[in-house]
């Protein structure tokens, strides 16, 4: 059976592929070339990969990264779209599920939404509920840099804090939105943001995500 992570791969994939190598993203500096070849690394090259969170290994990851963009750009989307390397611990299902699912879908819109044009995409329950579910356990890493108390809110009441502290904003959307809004493309999440204006226009600005 198809999972989350599974699908939102595909997506990612198709889209890279309609998009074209040279296609905006909304990661600065990055065209979808770049993009891909972020992908591809993550999965395959652990070793490179580590830079994402080992701040001392950063350099590498964008040597590494570098080298995989220039690899033809067929290539990098056949590489997602076949998935990690056999012995990769992202072949088991729960991990591909935690650590991709929102990975490939923060992607898809990182493309999605840099086109002029663009309009949101519409999800089940199921897979919004699942996005809810990783905000929920997420909140307080991806809102660690807040300058501001932060608070998400689903349209049901549903609420998470992502960051203690005052003043505070509440800011209000779909998890889709609030998911796009948390990993750091504020300017390009359909939400609404609750507070003084001075902590809002400081939460816009702020470096959120992981």
């Amino acid at each position: 059976m198809s999972t989350h992570a599974q699908r939102e791969r595909l997506l990612l994939a198709d889209l890279l592929e309609r998009s074209g190598p040279e296609a905006p993203t909304l990661c600065e500096g990055w065209t979808a070339r770049d993009l891909a070849a972020h992908v591809v690394v993550r999965e395959r090259r652990g070793d490179a990969a580590a830079g994402l969170v080992i701040p001392r290994l950063a350099d590498r990851l964008e040597r590494v990264r570098q080298e995989y963009a220039r690899k033809p750009y067929e290539e990098l989307i056949q590489l997602i779209r076949t998935g990690p390397p056999r012995l990769s611990p992202f072949n088991l299902k729960q991990l591909d599920e935690a650590a991709n699912t929102v990975e490939f879908y923060v992607h898809t819109e990182d493309l999605r939404r840099a086109a002029p044009d663009w309009t949101p995409r519409a999800v089940d329950q199921v897979f919004s509920d699942a996005l809810w579910g990783r905000l929920e356990r997420t909140a307080r890493l991806t809102g660690r840099k807040s300058p501001v108390g932060l608070v998400l809110r689903r349209p049901n009441g549903q609420t998470v804090v992502a960051h203690k502290g005052s003043p505070v904003v509440t800011v209000t959307g779909e998890p889709t939105e609030l998911t796009v809004f948390a990993f750091g493309r504020q300017s390009a999440a359909k939400v609404e943001a609750e507070g003084e204006e001075s902590a809002v226009a400081k939460l816009y600005e702020a470096k959120l995500g992981m």
